[in-house]
């Protein structure tokens, strides 16, 4: 069987909405033509698995395939069956967040904005890089739990600009619009309302085209 491409999205430790951009990437590589399966590693709240079928019960289209595994070796086992794996890691890092490491060839940490979460998200990354010989390339980080002020986005940004990782383009809000369309069953980037899918869009764009970059290498 042949191995599919694989992005990750992982995290230190919960809340970091490593749910939610793995949503939008699945939609968004869904759309574009892409066989893709959102891997739902996150066996005691199963977040994306739970999304998955209010979509189906939604009939909600495109069909998104969500499954939950026990670990990433079983997911693997099924290699073939997609072309895009897209994983949504468990809510804290483990072993198993190391080894959806090593399978994939990006990895979007989602943060939030203060040093609370900033930390032990590069704590996470350097780790992967420095003790398991994951390539600082595939690491980026995106800015998520905005506010409307800008200010703590551009710090943010500065500081991440301080490490050797990549960071996203733009940032994810806290929108209430956002809230409403994941509980439908949709992504952020299907929200119905313009400016705030804009938002979400450029983040995820972002992301498609730091992995375009790293499978043409």
């Amino acid at each position: 069987m042949q191995t599919p491409h694989a992005i990750g999205c992982i995290s230190q430790k919960g809340g970091a909405w490593k749910s939610t951009i793995a949503r939008a990437l699945g939609t968004t590589y869904t759309v574009a033509g892409w066989e893709t399966k959102i891997i739902d590693l996150d066996i005691k709240q199963a977040t994306a698995t739970n999304w998955g079928q209010r979509r189906l019960r939604a009939g909600i289209t495109p069909d998104v395939p969500v499954q939950l595994y026990g670990n990433v070796a079983a997911a693997m086992s099924r290699a073939g069956d997609a072309d895009l794996y897209i994983f949504d890691g468990p809510a804290n890092a483990t072993e198993e967040t190391v080894r959806i490491a090593k399978a994939c060839q990006l990895l979007i940490l989602p943060t939030g904005l203060t040093l609370d979460d900033l930390e032990p998200q590069i704590s996470l990354a350097n780790s992967l890089v420095d003790s398991h010989g994951v390539p600082v390339e595939r690491i980026v980080f995106a800015l998520c739990k905005a506010s409307t002020r800008s200010a703590p986005v551009d710090a943010a940004r500065v500081y991440l600009g301080k490490t050797r990782f990549a960071v996203l383009d733009g940032s994810i809000r806290n929108q209430d619009c956002y809230a409403s369309a994941m509980n439908e069953g949709r992504s952020i980037t299907e929200t119905p309302f313009k400016g705030p899918r804009a938002e979400a869009i450029q983040v995820i764009q972002s992301a498609v085209d730091h992995f375009e970059r790293l499978i043409a290498a």
